[in-house]
């Protein structure tokens, strides 16, 4: 039976969006994922770690995917609905999960051989690299600009570019915390949304997409686009990724 375009809204609209999983898209979107595959390298580097720091950790969904954590293992988050998740699903595990204020990590110098961050939203790169040891690796897969902006402007309109870094402006940023970049890749991946409630749900979960997104103040746009969809096929986007390993001169 076709769904109507108020039933994909308010199916949507009632979604919890908490967290970084995003299964509720399972069979109505799809993305590439990146060559390098961010969760393979980090439990290859985690086999060498004694000490791990997890960055804007989300509801924890990275870690919880990792086989072999080191004993002492971190994590950090402060988006209050995404912290008292990452709580739930990483401390029964033995990880420590704190509040991340960008501004002072609440660890010591010199505290962990591998800090690690997907999709972060404020990098405290110059707190990364205080954190690590000499000789310890920083490992981020990030966010490039423009990410989603077929998405974006199918909803806004035209959009003025970005501010986000661009990977090379994050590498010299990073270089400038006193770390050597060691790796550098960016990668442009396809995405589909197959129908309209996909969208919205992408919409309120990753909200600098559209940064004041509300159904309500983009219906209008959203009612096109599901009629576009209902006769051309699924939505096509890209996200835009790169990946930065760093590693603090010993």
């Amino acid at each position: 039976m076709t769904r109507t375009f108020e039933g994909l809204l308010a199916e949507a609209d009632a979604a919890d969006v908490d967290g970084w999983g995003f299964s509720w898209l399972t069979g109505r979107a799809t993305e590439e994922r990146a060559p390098w595959g961010y969760t393979r390298l980090v439990a290859e580097r985690v086999q060498h770690a004694t000490a791990l720091l997890d960055l804007e950790t989300g509801g924890g969904e990275v870690l919880a995917g990792i086989p072999g954590l080191p004993p002492t293992t971190c994590a950090t988050e402060y988006w209050p609905p995404n912290l008292a998740l990452a709580r739930r699903r990483l401390e029964p595990a033995g990880i420590t999960v704190v509040d991340g204020d960008p501004t002072r990590l609440p660890f010591d110098d010199h505290t962990f051989d591998l800090v690690i961050s997907r999709h972060p939203v404020a990098p405290p790169w110059s707190e990364a690299a205080r954190v690590l040891r000499p000789g310890g690796t920083l490992l981020s897969q990030g966010i490039g600009p423009g990410s989603m902006i077929e998405l974006a402007e199918a909803i806004t309109g035209p959009r003025p570019p970005g501010t986000r870094p661009d990977p090379e402006q994050t590498a010299e940023i990073v270089r400038q915390t006193g770390l050597t970049v060691t790796d550098l890749r960016s990668a442009a991946l396809r995405a589909e949304f197959h129908d309209i409630g996909a969208v919205v749900y992408f919409l309120r979960k990753v909200i600098w997409t559209v940064p004041d997104f509300s159904i309500e103040a983009y219906r209008a746009p959203l009612a096109a686009l599901h009629a576009r969809m209902r006769t051309a096929g699924p939505f096509v986007t890209h996200a835009q990724r790169f990946l930065i390993e760093a590693r603090k001169p010993t």
